[in-house]
């Protein structure tokens, strides 16, 4: 009864705490404030539900916690053995696939989003076949160099899809209406999964100690410094060179990915 009572105290805490909705939220916060200053040059706060969250937010929410205990943060909670990139690659998909549901009206070129979406997929899951693991932090420790090209790959394909993931390139021209000019807690809760996730699976887990600690956030807040310049960027370019990028380069690029993850498994039989 105390080992049943010391697990729900410990999964509650990695589950609101950290590495749960509270970090996500501090993260995000961050994010979504860098990103307001430079595109809008004016700092407000995300459009938080008043009373009760929208069923695209609470679906959101749910997801973004789930994430964040798989990821291999230092102190987690959650014991290893325990987690799974699986379980973060769905319950981040269904961010995407919750707002193409429910509001599909807002949503710029939702067929090429979900395009974007299973390129993503392919990036997170590509480097997990040839070592037959699903544990996140077994495949950012994996420093085989046969595996590096398949990680350097599928790190770049994560990375180009980050951006419309994150709603942060357009794909319509700025006056079109299902542009959204507020920014809301959606985003901000899936920053920190996003770029969390990108830093266990690609780079070697981080100890456990304010040194880790510290590495960790410093990666994954590099990555989303990285996508707040590069979206402020593709912002001032326009919708079509963003919607262009995408339509001819992503598709492309994604099959090349799976090209070498495959050869890759072949050769290392």
């Amino acid at each position: 009864m105390t080992q049943l009572l010391s697990a729900l105290a410990t999964h509650a805490l990695a589950l609101v705490v950290y590495p749960g909705l509270l970090a996500a939220a501090v993260f995000g916060g961050f994010a979504e404030g860098a990103w307001m200053r430079i595109t809008q040059g004016a700092w407000s706060w995300p459009d938080f539900p008043r009373r009760r969250p929208t069923p695209v937010l609470a679906t959101v929410i749910v997801c973004s916690i789930l994430t964040d205990v798989q990821l291999a943060a230092p102190f987690n909670p959650v014991p290893s053995d325990e987690r799974s990139v699986v379980v973060a690659a769905v319950a981040l998909a269904f961010t995407v696939w919750a707002e193409l549901a429910l509001t599909v009206e807002h949503v710029a070129e939702p067929r090429l989003l979900l395009i974007v979406q299973f390129c993503w997929l392919l990036a997170v899951l590509g480097p997990a076949v040839q070592p037959e693991s699903l544990r996140p932090q077994v495949l950012g420790n994996l420093l085989v160099p046969a595996l590096l090209p398949v990680k350097l790959a599928s790190g770049a394909l994560y990375l180009m899809c980050l951006p419309a993931l994150l709603r942060l390139w357009p794909f319509v021209p700025p006056g079109d209406r299902r542009i959204r000019h507020r920014l809301d807690a959606a985003r901000a809760l899936c920053w920190f999964p996003y770029c969390g996730l990108f830093t266990t699976l690609f780079f070697p887990p981080s100890g456990d100690d304010p040194l880790g600690v510290l590495r960790f956030l410093v990666i994954t807040s590099a990555v989303a410094i990285v996508l707040v310049g590069v979206g402020a960027g593709m912002q001032r370019r326009g919708a079509a060179l963003a919607r262009g990028l995408y339509m001819r380069v992503i598709t492309p690029y994604a099959f090349v990915v799976l090209l070498v993850v495959v050869l890759t498994s072949f050769l290392l039989r």
